[in-house]
């Protein structure tokens, strides 16, 4: 039995493979997650997810967070340097300042998106 999907021809070689259902189900939507992994959930799935405040609400957090510990280990070097090893710092300071320069990134882009999007009423 074949099967043309576009240009494309799909060949079932198993008799247990082939059926009546479609080969391409649409009617379930696609999913993809922080990870990158795709999952075909249906609406059911939809009220487990988070919203985009939460997201951007906990990048915000983790951001903060990562600037509050470099504070920490700063002074903790300044008041007894020989409890942390100044490696830490430094890999903590770059982790900060790269998360601040992602964050600086993406309001940039959105806002300026959101000027595009106004600009074209």
């Amino acid at each position: 039995m074949d099967i043309s999907i576009g240009t494309l021809e799909l060949n079932r070689s198993n008799p247990a493979h082939v059926g009546t259902k479609a080969i391409l189900d649409t009617s379930k939507s696609l999913h993809m997650d922080s990870f990158g992994n795709v999952s075909n959930d249906g609406p059911e799935a939809e009220k487990t997810r988070g919203t985009f405040e939460s997201y951007l609400m906990e990048a915000v957090s983790s951001m903060n967070d990562q600037q509050l510990n470099v504070s920490a280990l700063q002074e903790k070097v300044i008041t007894d340097p020989d409890s942390v090893d100044i490696h830490d710092v430094t890999i903590a300071m770059s982790k900060a300042q790269m998360s601040l320069t992602l964050a600086q990134t993406v309001i940039d882009r959105v806002v300026s998106g959101w000027n595009e999007l106004s600009q074209n009423r």
